[in-house]
């Protein structure tokens, strides 16, 4: 399994990357794409063709979800159509938010149901796609938002805890997870507001906890000191702490300590 970094920047697109976006590959497996924020449509032209895509939404924030309706004109008005329609899973008013974002004309709402293939995640019930399982979680956020477990054949897990503000749901979500995609949107600070975002400190405290092979850490606006946060995430967690960075692709393995990671592309 391969993690490929279409976008990591926190709140809105930075100027070295896209909005939230994360392309994961398997053998056997659809090409998923887990959220598409402000930005990251054009990035992901690099590594496949979005209508070749599943799509799965941790929570409907314009910085997860925003180039959606970007991939609703690509399906409709590619001049090579790809046949059949983008599945896309995400939180229980998806298809009311999206028919609103992408309306262009009159109507309050579009029937994008053309070209997309709805479903509602249910918190605890695993999806699989081809060889590929997901489990999504409820975690705590202002809004219905998921982490999502991906879990391929072998056994091999990433999680990725979406945004969620420290809580029992994503420790369990986390637990022994050979890979823990963990936002991490500020340095750490008793003003901060509860239930919204994790600081680094409590990323690396999840990941200690939850016994994880190797912690990346994303979604660090980009008002937000990144070395900062990893400092943070490092006096937590006794693993491997890393930044990511857009264009990287990390290898997902056992263990974990010993997953790679590759440049951005030029």
């Amino acid at each position: 399994m391969r993690l490929t970094v279409v976008g990591c920047s926190g709140s809105v697109a930075g100027p070295d990357s896209p909005a939230s976006s994360y392309l994961v590959t398997a053998e056997g497996a659809p090409p998923l794409v887990i959220d598409l924020g402000g930005g990251a449509l054009g990035a992901l032209q690099r590594y496949v063709d979005p209508a070749s895509v599943t799509v799965l939404l941790s929570h409907l924030h314009a910085d997860h979800c925003l180039d959606v309706a970007g991939l609703l004109v690509w399906r409709r008005y590619h001049p090579s159509p790809v046949p059949g329609r983008t599945t896309l899973y995400g939180p229980t008013d998806t298809a009311q938010r999206l028919a609103a974002a992408s309306c262009a004309g009159t109507a309050e709402v579009e029937d994008i149901s053309d070209v997309m293939e709805l479903t509602h995640w249910r918190s605890g019930e695993a999806v699989r796609f081809g060889s590929v399982t997901v489990l999504p979680q409820l975690v705590e956020h202002p809004c219905e938002a998921f982490g999502l477990r991906v879990t391929d054949p072998s056994g091999v897990t990433l999680v990725y805890t979406g945004d969620t503000g420290p809580c029992a749901e994503v420790e369990e979500l986390a637990q022994g997870a050979d890979v823990l995609l963990a936002e991490a949107s500020w340095t750490d600070s008793p003003s901060r507001p509860v239930g919204v975002h994790l600081s680094g400190t409590q990323a690396g405290q999840l990941a200690q906890k939850a016994g994880v092979g190797r912690l990346l850490l994303t979604h660090i606006p980009p008002w937000t000191s990144r070395e900062d946060v990893v400092a943070e995430a490092r006096a937590e967690f006794d693993g491997e702490v890393h930044a990511v960075s857009a264009g990287e692709e990390h290898d997902i393995v056992h263990g974990a300590r010993a997953g790679s990671s590759v440049p951005a592309r030029p």
